[in-house]
C-alpha cells in the first residue's frame, strides 16, 4: 500500500486560523504606526519653520509677509499629501502657524505660535485633543 502525501483539511484550517489571529493583532498596530508617521511630518515641519519665523522677525521686526510669494527663497513650507501649512494672524508681534490635515490625516489640525505654544485643535472624534501639545496617539499622548 502506497502512502499519500499532502496536507489534510484540518492542517490547512489551523494554518488559516493562525494567520487570521496574527493579522488581527498586527494590523491595528501597523495602522497606528503609519498614522503616527504621517503626523510626525506635521510636527517636524512646524518645528523647523519656527526658527525661520524668528529669523524673519529679527530681520524685519514683524511676522507679516513671512508667507509672501515674493520671499526668495520661499520661507513657508510646501503643502504635502497629508498637510496644508498656513500662517494665520501674522502681525508685528505674533503669529499662528497651522498644519491642517488632508487625505489620510484629515481632521487633524496642529498649531504653533510665537511663544512656542503647541496645540492640537483638531482631531478625529475618537482621538483626544490638547491645548498644550501635539497629540500623536489616540489616548492623547503627545510629542515632546
Amino acid at each position: 500500500m502506497q502512502r499519500q502525501s499532502g496536507f489534510t483539511l484540518v492542517e490547512i484550517m489551523i494554518a488559516v486560523v493562525i494567520i487570521g489571529i496574527l493579522t488581527a493583532v498586527a494590523l491595528p498596530s501597523y495602522s497606528s504606526y503609519v498614522m503616527r508617521a504621517r503626523l510626525a511630518e506635521a510636527h517636524s515641519t512646524l518645528a523647523s519653520t519656527q526658527p525661520k519665523l524668528e529669523q524673519f522677525w529679527a530681520n524685519t521686526r514683524s511676522y507679516e509677509d513671512f508667507d509672501g510669494e515674493e520671499q526668495d527663497p520661499k520661507l513657508m513650507p510646501d503643502d504635502t499629501d497629508n498637510f496644508v501649512y498656513t500662517l494665520e494672524n501674522a502681525s508685528a508681534t505674533g503669529y499662528q502657524l497651522v498644519a491642517t490635515g488632508r487625505a489620510a490625516a484629515a481632521d487633524f489640525k496642529y498649531t504653533l505660535n510665537q511663544a512656542g505654544a503647541r496645540a492640537t485643535t483638531g482631531a478625529p472624534a475618537d482621538w483626544t485633543r490638547s491645548d498644550s501639545c501635539w497629540v500623536d496617539r489616540k489616548d492623547g499622548s503627545c510629542t515632546q
